[in-house]
């Protein structure tokens, strides 16, 4: 850890029945205790420690928890493990109950975003949620753009042990330092978790949750990668009236490693102050 850095710690917590791992960025001393916490739930094949660099940003002005999702990273993984969203999204309720916040904002990636959109029906305390790049795909709707190939043959690859030239194939836009991050932590994405996740994307209706959000919502889309276009940002401000929209320019689905000020820039104060 080097001296400017705001990382805690990292800590497992038992919470809906499994070891629920996560790491802290920030704390709660100083102004930090004056703004909402901060949860960060990454998407299908993101270990928390990938969501590293954003922790450190969020850090410095909020109280941060970035969350293995279960069958990934050091969260708990088996062979009759539920990967199922309701499971995903109770892990969810379940974290923040379980480190005592009351009252705290969700930024959810990809499938981190289905799942708080999910759990938001049963977690009191959050409080306002971003919903980055979702995916919105579902019963009777165009499928997601990737591939499930595309994770299952990169997976593979990293039990077996790839650096990040091999990794490149994989994520050919991706600096070094991302790379060798992804090649050292992809081997902890269970492949049933990621299979079943995947599935989920096409057999959930995460539609039919959107009109249960009360709380303030931000969508923040990609402007490439076809994961959600103007149609879909139409359709999902019908059934969330007090949305917010913005699109990052120059940036595929994973917002954050292709243009990281943009994605920063597009909080503005949605999260009660600019990130």
């Amino acid at each position: 850890m080097s001296q400017s850095s705001n990382f805690l710690y990292g800590a497992n917590v038992h919470a809906n029945g499994i070891r629920q791992h996560f790491l802290r960025y920030g704390g709660d001393a100083g102004p930090r205790g004056q703004q909402d916490p901060v949860i960060v739930v990454p998407g299908i094949t993101s270990p928390a420690v990938t969501w590293g660099f954003v922790g450190e940003r969020l850090g410095a002005t909020f109280d941060t928890y970035i969350l293995d999702i279960r069958g990934r990273g050091l969260s708990s993984a088996s062979s009759q493990l539920d990967y199922s969203l309701d499971a995903q999204a109770d892990d969810l309720a379940a974290f923040a109950h379980a480190i005592g916040l009351t009252r705290y904002s969700v930024i959810g990636h990809s499938m981190g975003a289905r799942i708080a959109i999910r759990a938001a029906k049963a977690a009191p305390g959050m409080a306002r949620l971003a919903m980055i790049d979702p995916p919105v795909s579902g019963p009777g709707r165009r499928p997601y753009p990737a591939k499930l190939d595309w994770y299952v043959d990169s997976i593979a690859q990293a039990r077996e042990g790839m650096d990040a030239e091999a990794m490149r194939v994989f994520c050919p836009s991706w600096t070094d330092a991302q790379l060798k991050l992804r090649a050292e932590w992809l081997h902890t994405c269970d492949e049933r978790a990621v299979r079943e996740s995947f599935e989920g994307f096409h057999s959930d209706d995460i539609h039919a949750d959107l009109p249960t959000l009360r709380i303030p919502s931000l969508l923040m889309t990609a402007e490439h990668g076809g994961v959600v276009d103007d149609a879909d940002v139409e359709e999902i401000r019908g059934l969330v009236p007090h949305l917010q929209h913005i699109r990052v320019p120059g940036a595929g689905h994973m917002i954050p490693w292709d243009n990281e000020p943009g994605f920063y820039e597009a909080f503005g104060t949605f999260l009660g102050a600019p990130v």
